[in-house]
């Protein structure tokens, strides 16, 4: 993708670098809400470098949350996102009840796939260090894609709790 491109509603292609992928997770994120997309799979080791702390996101987010919709986040760790999302902390207390946050503890951190599903799009970086990959409307992608994530939530366990309960 060319710097001149705008990347705003861009939704197809290749992408590059950090900034680059925060762009496509804050493009997607707006889609999902402006199109009322019902269900959503985020897929992670840590989500330390996506975009969740910004008020864009969280507004998209707050966009989304109606009725009928369905978050499920999957990632080795939760700590990087507690600690410096706290926006996205705050937005997942209010909607626990459409989220269901799940710890991939049996696989290792590099077996989990950096990815945003959705049933009308997905989004897969392929290479954690250069921040590259590629997201698509194909259905057989997403459908590969669906596969592998399905596979990482049967392994995992709850996680990630909306709140603390204590006696």
């Amino acid at each position: 993708m060319s710097n001149n491109e705008d990347t705003s509603d861009r939704l197809t292609g290749a992408f590059s670098g950090p900034t680059e992928f925060a762009q496509m997770v804050r493009a997607a994120l707006s889609r999902a809400a402006s199109e009322g997309w019902p269900s959503m799979v985020w897929s992670d080791p840590t989500f330390e470098d996506w975009p969740l702390g910004e008020r864009s996101v969280t507004e998209s987010l707050q966009a989304w949350s109606h009725s009928g919709r369905h978050l499920v986040l999957l990632a080795h760790r939760y700590d990087a996102l507690i600690r410096y999302k706290p926006r996205f902390v705050s937005w997942r207390k209010t909607w626990d009840h459409i989220i269901e946050c799940r710890l991939c503890k049996n696989l290792d951190a590099s077996e989990v796939p950096s990815a945003l599903w959705s049933p009308h799009w997905a989004m897969r970086r392929m290479d954690f260090v250069r921040s590259t990959g590629v997201a698509d409307l194909e259905p057989a992608r997403r459908v590969l894609l669906k596969e592998e994530l399905d596979e990482c939530r049967r392994q995992s366990s709850p996680g990630f709790s909306a709140s603390t309960l204590g006696l």
